[in-house]
């Protein structure tokens, strides 16, 4: 067979798809648009790299914070950057002070020009909070004038919250670590690129396979939308003399055209969704509907791909019918499915994936083609071995209601569609148990337990030595929503007045302020403490021994300050350790305020400790603003329990993501494939209610059908997804775990979706019971 002759039966094909009257289009349109939402889902995913390196470019353009531990000389083309970085009800906000020092200064990407004092810069998406009623707390904090919007090319993301405000004086402040002089923006020569570790890279991998392998599932059925009626079809054309070969083809050629006609579809959902990109915030990600340009080299992959594997598929589906010229053999008793190939690609893919069992994160990066052909081959024997579940239990099935044999003796007649519709569903569930499992064994590698005791205290604050102690201690307890509220006052002592070789940290405080951060036997204002034996601490006694002239306040550098003499004094007492809040356990000394040298004031730091009331909402909200109008260069943090690898939560929510939009490309599918079964059924739901039927019975009978093969499929999905999970976790080196929670999860929101397609199909079903429905041309 040449060539030319498939073509000429591809385009016959074709041709029939497109001039067949209403049924072919009826029928092309819904292949289209079945494997357009595929299609549409394939090309954000081949977009996505882009845009995420668009944020990351974008981000790296507007670094300000080189930390090279030298401060540049001012110059006529140095800028003072102040870092004023908060949080809004759990979204950052970025904000930087800007203090330009000559005419050539460097000017952030996004503005045209520098805000005045007093004035600011804002993101479109800050300058809509700011002007809505919730965004009330937060103008509080920024009290500067909106002058303008940050374009594009300063913000990493259209949500982005973020700022630039005019400031002045910022050269007071080089000491405190959040304020810089730089004479360019963009990444800093000591910077690192992050780099993921072997456990990390499959996650990544895993989340690829798994999200991508469903929309693969369903665009393989989308093709075969029609069987019943295009077999017809096939049949007519034997009987005007075309071959069993070339009515294949023809069939090929029809669903050749289905597909090219879903990826016009599938190209115009995409760009619908591209614009609407903007509109989308998932977990503080979000993306510039321009960032969202597929990989030519993939697109092209895409629509070589998808009008081939239509034209596979439909062949393959045809391999074992005999199509003669007054029918269609499948009309008969089909014959039993076998096993045992189906088995073959489940253990093929353990086979692969045994190899690198044990391997976690100490014996290199695992073999990713491995990784991939292993899991694709176990979750495709789902698609395999679900069709032959559903066969061997549906044939048992018997007695019960007029519904219940209803829908039992159609999936005894066609149980392959019944499970193609399941086939997507199934896959996605699988893969999500398994990926569930994976992320509960490897999390606790990239979760570590904090030392913060949040009993004493759920926010730490860092305030500048120009509010006095006692100040922050009563503004911050006078708050709304705080229930207790101390401070004390840190700075630095070194042997020498300049860059010291030897450094120990200065608390000061009154008695109970201390008290909070190391055990004293006896205090009075005027007392000095000294603690010293901690585990890192081998200098205290040497530099804190009596006689010896400190210096508080020493200065750097790149912290010009004003040191401030003070000879140890012989009276001097000892303290033992005791950790604050936040878990740290300090060495050095300790003043209390009347022993504390006057000119030393200027160089201290306020530390407050805040407990909350958790009956006010916005306590977090009220305490920022309150540190704010004390010192605008304030720290303000809330301290947790645990903190997660910020790497593992990039991924989680890419998981997120791209899970969000595989459940709509599933629920959509899932409709589409409905309609199209309730479709070929239309005379036979007329029938039956000619004859009598209840349409209740029917609505359940429908039901049954949906629910029988489902129950099924996700009963094999989770099975295969507990043995993709376990080996998975035997090659992270990790224990074990099933989080039954997530399972049952996973299969409840499988489930749910088609619970909800199967409502969404109801209507239309009644519509099809009307006796109109009998009438024929």
């Amino acid at each position: 067979m040449n060539a030319r002759q498939w073509g000429a039966d591809l385009a016959m094909g074709v041709r029939f798809a497109f001039g067949g009257g209403r049924e072919g289009w009826v029928r092309a349109v819904l292949t289209a648009v079945g494997v357009g939402l595929g299609v549409a889902l394939l090309l954000l995913t081949t977009a996505l790299p882009n845009a995420l390196a668009n944020r990351d470019d974008r981000g790296s353009a507007r670094q300000d914070f080189t930390y090279t531990g030298k401060l540049l000389p001012k110059a006529d083309d140095t800028l003072i950057v102040a870092d004023r970085d908060t949080t809004f009800h759990n979204k950052d906000v970025r904000g930087r002070l800007l203090q330009p020092e000559g005419s050539k200064a460097p000017l952030p990407p996004g503005i045209g020009g520098f805000p005045a004092t007093g004035e600011m810069v804002v993101s479109p998406a800050l300058d809509k909070l700011l002007r809505s009623d919730s965004g009330k707390l937060l103008r509080e904090r920024l009290p500067y004038r909106v002058t303008g919007t940050i374009a594009q090319t300063g913000l990493i993301g259209p949500a982005e919250l973020a700022y630039y405000a005019g400031g002045t004086g910022l050269e007071q402040h080089f000491s405190g670590g959040t304020v810089e002089r730089i004479n360019y923006f963009g990444p800093s020569p000591n910077t690192q690129p992050d780099k993921l570790d072997p456990v990390l890279l499959l996650l990544i991998v895993m989340v690829f396979v798994v999200l991508l392998l469903p929309v693969a599932v369903f665009i393989a059925a989308a093709v075969r939308f029609g069987g019943e009626r295009r077999d017809r079809r096939l049949a007519a054309l034997r009987l005007v003399g075309a071959d069993g070969r070339m009515a294949r083809r023809i069939a090929g050629g029809e669903a050749l055209a289905g597909a090219l006609l879903g990826l016009v579809f599938g190209t115009g959902f995409f760009l619908v969704g591209r614009q609407l990109a903007t509109l989308v915030d998932v977990r503080d990600i979000s993306v510039f509907s321009s960032d969202l340009n597929p990989s030519p080299a993939l697109a092209l992959l895409v629509a070589v791909a998808v009008p081939a594997a239509a034209v596979l598929v439909t062949l393959f589906a045809l391999r074992g019918v005999v199509i003669e010229p007054l029918g269609v053999v499948r009309k008969a008793k089909p014959p039993r499915r076998r096993l045992w190939w189906r088995l073959l690609m489940p253990l093929i893919g353990l086979a692969m994936l045994y190899p690198m069992t044990g391997k976690g994160n100490t014996n290199g990066n695992f073999n990713q083609w491995l990784v991939i052909g292993g899991t694709v081959l176990l979750l495709v024997g789902v698609t395999a071995l679900l069709p032959w579940v559903v066969e061997a239990v549906v044939v048992r099935l018997d007695s019960g209601s007029v519904s219940w044999q209803l829908a039992v003796r159609r999936l005894q007649l066609s149980s392959g569609s019944a499970a193609r519709m399941v086939n997507g569903i199934a896959v996605a569930v699988a893969g999500a148990i398994a990926l569930q499992m994976l992320f509960a064994g490897v999390q606790g590698d990239y979760t570590k337990e904090t030392a913060n005791d949040l009993t004493r205290a759920q926010m730490e604050a860092s305030v500048a030595g120009t509010t006095s102690l006692a100040e922050v201690g009563r503004r911050l307890t006078d708050t709304k929503g705080v229930r207790e509220a101390w401070a004390i006052s840190t700075t630095s002592v070194g042997n020498r007045a300049q860059n010291p070789d030897d450094e120990l940290e200065a608390t000061v405080g009154s008695c109970a302020e201390l008290r909070e951060v190391a055990r004293l036997t006896s205090c009075r204002d005027g007392d000095v403490f000294r603690i010293a034996g901690g585990e890192y601490d081998d200098q205290t006694r040497r530099v804190a021994k009596t006689g010896n002239t400190v210096y508080l306040n020493p200065t750097y550098a790149a912290s010009p300050t004003t040191p401030t003499a003070w000879k140890v004094p012989a009276g001097v007492k000892s303290a033992a350790h005791r950790k604050d809040p936040t878990g740290y356990a300090r060495d050095g000394l300790l003043f209390t305020s009347g022993a504390l040298p006057a000119q030393a004031a200027k160089g201290l730091t306020q530390k407050a400790y805040i407990t909350l009331d958790p009956a006010v909402p916005d306590a977090t909200e009220y305490v920022r603003n309150t540190v704010a109008r004390m010192d605008p260069l304030s720290d303000v943090f809330s301290l947790a329990g645990s903190e997660q690898s910020r790497q593992l939560r990039s991924i989680r929510t890419g998981l997120f993501i791209g899970a969000a939009c595989v459940l709509m490309l599933i629920g959509a599918s899932l409709l589409v494939s409905q309609l199209e079964q309730l479709r070929e059924r239309k005379k036979l739901l007329s029938s039956l209610v000619a004859f009598g039927t209840r349409r209740r019975t029917l609505s359940l009978s429908v039901l049954w059908q949906t629910a029988i093969p489902v129950a099924l499929g996700l009963v094999l999905a989770t099975a295969v997804g507990l043995t993709l999970g376990a080996v998975l976790l035997k090659m992270s080196a990790a224990k074990i775990r099933i989080d039954w929670s997530s399972v049952l999860a996973m299969s409840g929101i499988g489930a749910g979706v088609v619970l909800v397609v199967t409502l969404l199909s109801l209507p239309p079903l009644l519509r099809m019971m009307r006796p109109d429905g009998l009438r024929t041309e």
